[in-house]
């Protein structure tokens, strides 16, 4: 696929979504970012924001399976990756498949889900495959996991695990509605559910292409060196106990040149690092007890350490 109709695909999702989902135009093109950079999406806010409405729009409009798992205490990974049950009539053991058998899957308030069950996904999500009873299945492309969490309550939930968030390409927070948003979302829903009447604007093969054409936008070594420096000074900061790891530089490199699609360019700059960094980066450093006592988010410390590292000027387009 030409990086042209990747750019052209992602509009007319973006579109698409834009019937159902009222402003938020920042967090669709994340999202579109990371489903077509072949990563997951954690989105954290309080209940009642349209997380699930945003998933379910995006599905439609790809026209891909879709899967929700509310996930609680009592949740075993069996219920979500499947079982092997014997069959009386034809005398052997089935495998039924679990709803991980999805090409987006929504898990809802993931960390109400005991660790063993949230470390049933890691397999999922990384590897895009499932092992059960020693027998490897391959899951349904393209696989795209949105996760919400609430990160106000905490009695009853089990925190994600270092390891599980960095599975994640990004953590969003959707917000608060502006007033005039707010109008328009009463107006909007006073009535039918526009999600009922929405139609498929692309496929799932479509962003499988995608996928595999993203990575033709070019970086220049002086990027490259500029993702690694920021990733330096968070290993630096005085607030942070354990830094961004070589996947989140990767991850910080595929995230910024999808970004540059969505702008209509095949070569990143520095400009589409920066708009990326703080929903990639964020979640996968460690603060220290002093910061968090502080109150100091992550997403600050990300914010600063960009403002600080200085971003290169020399010609980025490829020669």
């Amino acid at each position: 696929m030409q990086l042209e109709e990747i750019k052209s695909l992602a509009d007319r999702i973006k579109a698409n979504i834009s019937r159902v989902i009222v402003g938020k135009s920042d967090v669709m093109d994340l999202v579109l970012t990371a489903l077509i950079a072949g990563g997951h999406v954690l989105l954290e806010d309080v209940p009642g924001m349209g997380k699930t409405m945003l998933a379910k729009s995006l599905a439609r409009s790809i026209d891909a399976e879709f899967r929700r798992i509310q996930f609680t205490p009592d949740l075993l990974p069996s219920d979500l990756t499947g079982i092997n049950f014997y069959n009386q009539k034809l005398g052997e053991f089935v495998f039924r498949p679990g709803p991980i058998f999805s090409q987006i899957l929504l898990a809802d308030e993931i960390n109400r889900a005991t660790p063993r069950t949230q470390s049933s996904l890691l397999e999922c999500m990384e590897e895009r495959q499932v092992t059960i009873d020693g027998e490897t299945h391959l899951l349904k492309q393209p696989f795209f996991v949105i996760a919400t969490q609430n990160p106000v309550e905490i009695q009853g939930t089990f925190p994600l695990p270092e390891a599980q968030l960095d599975r994640f390409l990004m953590k969003i927070k959707l917000g608060y509605p502006t007033l005039e948003e707010g109008k328009e979302i009463l107006s909007r829903f006073n009535g039918d559910n526009p999600l009922d009447y929405m139609e498929a604007v692309g496929n799932a093969l479509q962003i499988a292409d995608a996928q595999a054409s993203f990575s033709a936008v070019f970086v220049s070594d002086v990027i490259r060196e500029y993702i690694l420096r920021i990733a330096e000074a968070t290993r630096q900061h005085q607030g942070v106990a354990l830094g961004v790891s070589p996947r989140g530089c990767l991850a910080v490199m595929k995230s910024a040149q999808v970004w540059a699609i969505l702008k209509g360019r095949d070569y990143v700059l520095p400009d589409d690092v920066q708009d990326t960094a703080v929903p990639v980066l964020s979640h996968r450093i460690i603060l220290k007890g002093n910061a968090r006592v502080r109150g100091t988010a992550a997403e600050e410390i990300i914010q600063g350490i960009l403002e600080e590292v200085p971003a290169p000027t020399e010609d980025l387009q490829e020669v």
